[in-house]
């Protein structure tokens, strides 16, 4: 049921990530790098949008599927792994990731350099 899935886990994890930044004091504008679970890119794209708006900026949530295909919950990390040098010292970002049942898990982080 790929598209029921799509349509119920998009806005699902939106409103987890959303809420996720506003629990951490920041606003949405305050986050620079949105590493997503990398299941699906139209997934990612979607959520970025609803998170971000509708005019949200691709790079801010990048996507490694065309290098490692579905990693399952490893991609998220991946995708980090791989970018975050982009984030620069004192900078936020969210990691979320979503699957099995319906679950979503999002955290807020900030880059520190010694």
């Amino acid at each position: 049921q790929g598209r029921k899935v799509f349509k119920d886990v998009c806005p699902m994890a939106a409103a987890t990530i959303k809420a996720t930044i506003e629990q951490s004091g920041l606003a949405v504008g305050d986050v620079q790098r949105f590493w997503l679970h990398q299941a699906n890119a139209n997934m990612n794209e979607l959520i970025l949008k609803l998170v971000v708006g509708k005019d949200a900026d691709l790079e801010r949530a990048p996507i490694i599927l065309d290098e490692f295909a579905n990693t399952s919950s490893a991609g998220v990390i991946i995708a980090m792994h791989r970018t975050g040098e982009q984030v620069n010292n004192g900078e936020y970002a969210v990691i979320s990731s979503f699957g099995a049942g319906y679950s979503v898990g999002s955290i807020v982080v900030q880059k520190h350099i010694a």
